[in-house]
């Protein structure tokens, strides 16, 4: 992935958030966990900065978003306890794969700094730009 698309998926991750009234951090990851681009937005807290690069390693790493993940997290489900795994892994709305025209995984995104419903449609909202 280029960093010139990753540019444009904060900048749409941004504006949405902004819709809002939210400050969030957006973290681009490529397809292979490395770190295309990261923003924090003025007035974000500091926490988010590592909740948004772990949503986006979780919906990487599995290829699979955040959310539907966290589904089979919860207390006995099948993958319980995943988010123990690969240095630290999150189990809720925000982390979301990122697909070209093809369908072919190119990274992921993830979103933090609002509530988690806000994460997951800001993250979501970035993804669809990519089909458009």
């Amino acid at each position: 992935m280029k960093s010139e698309l990753a540019n444009s998926l904060i900048a749409t991750a941004t504006a949405e958030a902004a819709k809002g009234n939210f400050a969030v951090c957006v973290t681009i990851l490529d397809a292979a966990t490395h770190l295309i681009a990261f923003h924090r937005m003025d007035g974000t807290n500091i926490g988010p900065i590592e909740v948004s690069q772990k949503k986006a390693r979780t919906a990487a790493l599995f290829q699979t978003d955040s959310l539907q993940l966290g589904q089979a997290a919860q207390p006995g489900g099948a993958i319980y306890t995943l988010e123990n795994t690969n240095g630290g892994l999150i189990s809720f709305g925000g982390g979301v794969v990122l697909r070209d025209k093809a369908g072919t995984v190119i990274g992921a995104i993830g979103v933090a700094g609002a509530t988690v419903e806000a994460d997951e449609a800001i993250a979501q909202a970035a993804a669809a730009s990519l089909l458009v």
